[in-house]
């Protein structure tokens, strides 16, 4: 049986088109580039970062709760469901 192709096979020696070297970033105007952008940053207040991260706590506790609520009711039915 042979095995029909749809014309040349690709060229593998051809690679990707790469971006000159003078094109690039030095690492040292990268790092002053990002010091600039982290300038331009509004940082919370110090109470903003507090009352934030009490949220998250709250959430995260709800969110515990009411998983490990789910768990051991399906926990519950499994045994009930088996045992029968």
């Amino acid at each position: 049986m042979a095995t029909q192709t749809r014309g040349p096979a690709p060229d593998r020696a051809a690679k990707p088109n790469r971006p000159a070297k003078r094109d690039r970033t030095s690492p040292v105007e990268f790092v002053s580039e990002v010091r600039d952008e982290l300038r331009k940053v509004v940082w919370p207040t110090r109470q903003e970062a507090i009352r934030m991260t009490w949220v998250v706590i709250v959430v995260v506790l709800i969110l515990s709760l009411l998983l490990g609520g789910f768990d051991f009711l399906i926990q519950k039915l499994t045994q009930w469901f088996l045992s029968r």
